[in-house]
Order: C-alpha cells, then sequence, then structure tokens
C-alpha cells in the first residue's frame, strides 16, 4: 500500500507532464487509426521511474554473475552444478556448458544443456568429493530463516556451508558468494558476514581468489583481491569467494 501510495503522489506532481504525453500520443494514434486493427485502446499502465539520465544497474545481481562467468570461461569444465543461484545466470552458463541446478523450490525450466531438481542445502543429495565445478551464489545468507518456506534453524548457513565444502571433489571449484560487511542477521530477509567469518567456515578449502562488489560500485565495478581495508569498511558489500579444494 505504502508503495502504491508513493506511486500516485509521484504520478500526481508530474500530472502536466503526463497528460501532455498522453494527448501527443492520443493524437499519434488517431493519425494512424486507419492502420490500427479495431481492437487497439488506451488503458491505464503508467510508469513513472524509467525516464532517467542512465540504465539502472542492481550491482550484486549485474557483477556477481559477470564474475562468475569470467572464473568459468578460465576453468572450462565438462558439467556445473549449481545450487540456487539466480536463474539468468545458470540459463546463459548452459548454452556454453551442462548445467544442472538445484533450489528448494526447483525452477520449472525447459533447456538444452540444463536440468533442474529440488534439493535442500543442509542435507545435499550428492556423494562426498563428487562435483567438480560448484557455485552457490547470493544463497547461503537466506538459509534457515524461512523466508522461502525453509524450515527455521538459526545454524541453517554453517550447515549449508559445511555440506558445499562435503560433495566439492579434490581439486574442484566452488563459486561461493555472499553480502558483506557489518555482521547482521535481518530477519527474515538474509544475513550479511565477515570476511573471516567466511573463511573460517570454508577451513577444508583454499582460497584461490577473492573478489569485492563495494558499496561504491559506481566508478569501480569489482574489485579483485582488495586490501582488507576496502572489506572491512563495506556496509553492503557483496563477497565473491573463488575456492577449491586441495
Amino acid at each position: 500500500m505504502l508503495n502504491y501510495l508513493r506511486k500516485l503522489k509521484r504520478f500526481l506532481k508530474n500530472e502536466a507532464a503526463e497528460i501532455k504525453k498522453r494527448a501527443i500520443y492520443e493524437q499519434q494514434l488517431a493519425n494512424f487509426k486507419n492502420q490500427a486493427p479495431p481492437s487497439v485502446k488506451i488503458i491505464e499502465y503508467p510508469c513513472l521511474d524509467d525516464n532517467k539520465p542512465y540504465t539502472p544497474v542492481e550491482p550484486h545481481y549485474t557483477y556477481h554473475p559477470a564474475w562468475a562467468a569470467r572464473v568459468l570461461a578460465q576453468t572450462k569444465p565438462v558439467k556445473h552444478i549449481d545450487i540456487s543461484s539466480t536463474t539468468n545466470f545458470t540459463t546463459i552458463l548452459s548454452a556454453f556448458i551442462p548445467v544442472e541446478f538445484y533450489d528448494y523450490r526447483p525452477a520449472n525450466i525447459h533447456l538444452s544443456n540444463y536440468s533442474s531438481g529440488r534439493t535442500n542445502l543442509t542435507s545435499l543429495h550428492f556423494e562426498s568429493d563428487s562435483v567438480d565445478s560448484l557455485s552457490c551464489m547470493h544463497t547461503v545468507e537466506h538459509i534457515g530463516l524461512g523466508r522461502y518456506g525453509d524450515p527455521i534453524d538459526i545454524d541453517g548457513d554453517k550447515k549449508a556451508m559445511e555440506e558445499l565444502q562435503r560433495v566439492l571433489a579434490v581439486g574442484g571449484t566452488l563459486l561461493f558468494v555472499v553480502p558483506v560487511g557489518n555482521p547482521r542477521t535481518e530477519f527474515n530477509a538474509h544475513r550479511v558476514y565477515g570476511y573471516d567469518t567466511i573463511i573460517e567456515n570454508f577451513n577444508k578449502l583454499k582460497l584461490k581468489e577473492f573478489t569485492l562488489i563495494p558499496d561504491d560500485f559506481e566508478n569501480i565495478g569489482y574489485i579483485t583481491n582488495p586490501s582488507r581495508e576496502i572489506i572491512d569498511r563495506q556496509r553492503w558489500g557483496c563477497g565473491c569467494f573463488w575456492f577449491i579444494k586441495a
């Protein structure tokens, strides 16, 4: 309701400009009415937030799939398994690499080189040391908070990280992404982690590379292997960890 009222307020504030646009459109439609099918009509569907000088960018979900794709372009796996990352990433990746996608809520997607199934990150169905190329990006921070229908489990994220370590094959690659910054839980949305917390929880793996999408991403994009000073001053950064099982 609050979002609707805000939208209505913006519409009324710009009412004169919107009425002028509507009049121009109606005039153009009238000029071409003989070419338009009889069913053409105008209905109200005001979009008031898109007239901007630059295309808006959501930094985490723009840059972390771009980072992951660049890593996989280097590692060139025969097959890649993803646990609950964005389907935009996995579906595009499947054009180049066979992908198995698993989620607590299976995705109804039908593509060549792509399969989808159900799994629970706190008890993965894979055998130990069996997955050569694995990703779990912007997912673990939600586990155990109930947001996506999963049971409440205060240690759900820790169990998930342990499971990712368990199933990763020796020499295998894990691409892992979570918010990094001032550690906190924002119930029931997500958690934000300290850098050291992630390293400690993946103590059976070796960190090959750390990439940060910082709070001030606009003029930077992402930073590979940033200093601890930069990492520690983030409030809502995006931490991209490239782990290998030695």
